[in-house]
């Protein structure tokens, strides 16, 4: 299934999302560090919803309250609840 979220507080601008049930098929990111999101988007491929979410909630970036990671974090939440 298909998930967008638009990020805020961050450079990247927009997050697409392959999931299947539970499990992260891709993540495609507009904007950013491409160099570290594209890393990212391949690191999270295959991995568990709530594993993500563990993983990257809270990480800071700047002291902006918030970063990409989590930014991330907050998109599989939303996610979770719209499901």
């Amino acid at each position: 299934m298909k998930f967008e979220y638009k990020p805020s507080g961050v450079c990247s601008q927009h997050y697409e999302f392959d999931i299947d049930g539970d499990t992260i098929r891709s993540l495609v990111v507009q904007g950013g560090c491409q160099g570290n999101l594209r890393g990212i988007s391949r690191i999270v491929v295959g991995m568990k919803v709530d594993d993500v979410i563990k993983a990257f909630e809270g990480v800071d970036c700047h002291e902006r309250g918030t970063s990409c990671p989590d930014q991330i974090s907050r998109a599989l939440k939303a996610y979770k609840l719209s499901h």
